[in-house]
């Protein structure tokens, strides 16, 4: 009975055994294999500096995995998942382990730090963007940040010029990104802005030479960086707008001196369905009736096939607004005005017009303008057009 006994004990012993290590295998998660990188970028000298993996656990949680490539990451980087868009800024939503030294950290995350329960599918899709900090002293100097889920990039992008116009040296780019929501960074990166100074940009309906309204009101560049970024989701009025619909906008972006001297553009620069192909044609214009008055016009096609004319004379006289045609047939032969033209400004001797249509209403785009068969005429002024400061055969009469 006694050896019964021992045997019956060591039987339960082992079931207990065989089951607790059930109830340990079961409690592992393990990865499926599904997951979603995001890249960081280096705040301070651009370009990636990690990357954050989100890897799916079997019980629907998620493995966050940064991995820094740089060598020069000193001590604990505290890192978060906030809300929202790196650009637009957002609370904390998740608190992730800090990177240490070797550049790499790992967090299971299940839940938000409120307690709210969040799985891996949910994740991969979170309006959100990391932070990596300096240091927990530090919390306001990041070293990397990254959109993530939603606000991740497409890889789809388009980048646009913006011009000198009057302040002297300071031009640039502005890049537009798509994201995964279908929304849009906007980035302006401008050279030659002055420390301290903040500039306002807001994107304008119609063309650069046209004006118009502002539609898109955009964060200020900032004079010391000659950075600006925006994510951009809808217009001023509240009309949703994509990154398919900002790539084929109506627009121009105009960056100012100051939001007390808006009057003064640091920058400008078409965008969308306005912004130039690189064709253009060039022709001069000669001085006729006022000494020393000459110089050039040139057409620009435009994505959309309507053309920009610009017109810069030298030799004019500062406060003079000269009416400027085209005119049909050649200079030779003389002929009706064709299309009003935007008058030259004595003052900076130049001219933007944009041009989609002949003054009879008829359509004209690029291709027709520089087979046309005209000149310009720049006359003196409004009361004196009898006499001509510039003239010019164009399209198909040029070199004439």
């Amino acid at each position: 009975m006694k050896n019964l006994k021992s045997i019956f004990t060591l039987l339960i012993v082992a079931v207990i055994m065989v089951s607790c290590g059930d109830d340990d295998g079961a409690s592992i998660s393990t990865e499926t294999g599904t997951q979603v990188s995001f890249d960081l970028f280096d705040l301070t000298a651009g370009g990636a500096l990690g990357t954050a993996t989100f890897a799916e656990l079997s019980d629907g949680s998620t493995k966050v995995t940064i991995d820094m490539t740089s060598s020069l990451l000193v001590g604990d980087h505290p890192i978060h998942i906030h809300e929202n868009t790196a650009a637009e800024g957002g609370d904390i939503a998740i608190t992730l382990n800090h990177v240490d030294a070797s550049g790499m950290s790992e967090t299971t995350v299940n839940m938000l730090d409120d307690g709210t329960e969040i799985m891996y599918s949910e994740l991969i899709s979170f309006d959100g963007y990391i932070n990596i900090h300096l240091s927990a002293s530090e919390l306001a100097t990041l070293i990397a940040q990254g959109d993530i889920g939603v606000n991740a990039f497409t890889g789809e992008s388009m980048s646009y010029n913006l011009n000198e116009v009057d302040v002297a040296g300071v031009s640039g780019t502005v890049m537009l990104q798509e994201r995964v929501s279908g929304e849009t960074l906007l980035s302006m990166n401008l050279d030659n802005t002055e420390n301290g100074e903040e500039h306002p940009a807001h994107i304008h309906m119609n063309t650069a030479a046209e004006g118009g309204d502002i539609a898109v009101t955009l964060q200020s560049v900032n004079g010391t960086t000659g950075m600006s970024r925006t994510n951009i989701s809808m217009l001023d009025d509240g009309t949703m707008i994509s990154y398919d619909d900002l790539i084929d906008y109506d627009g121009y972006i105009n960056v100012h001196a100051s939001a007390s001297d808006l009057a003064t553009l640091v920058a400008q620069g078409d965008i969308g369905q306005n912004a130039l192909t690189g064709m253009s044609e060039t022709y001069d214009l000669n001085e006729v009736d006022v000494a020393g008055v000459s110089g050039t016009v040139t057409f620009s096609e435009r994505i959309n096939d309507e053309t920009l004319i610009m017109i810069q004379l030298t030799g004019t006289t500062d406060g003079d607004s000269h009416p400027t045609h085209i005119h049909l047939n050649s200079a030779a032969e003389g002929g009706d005005i064709a299309i009003t033209l935007t008058s030259v400004n004595g003052t900076s001797g130049m001219s933007k017009t944009n041009v989609t249509s002949l003054n009879d209403m008829t359509d004209i785009t690029y291709s027709d303008l520089v087979t046309f068969d005209g000149y310009i005429n720049v006359h003196q002024s409004a009361e004196d057009l009898a006499t001509l400061v510039a003239q010019g055969d164009i399209g198909a009469n040029a070199g004439m």
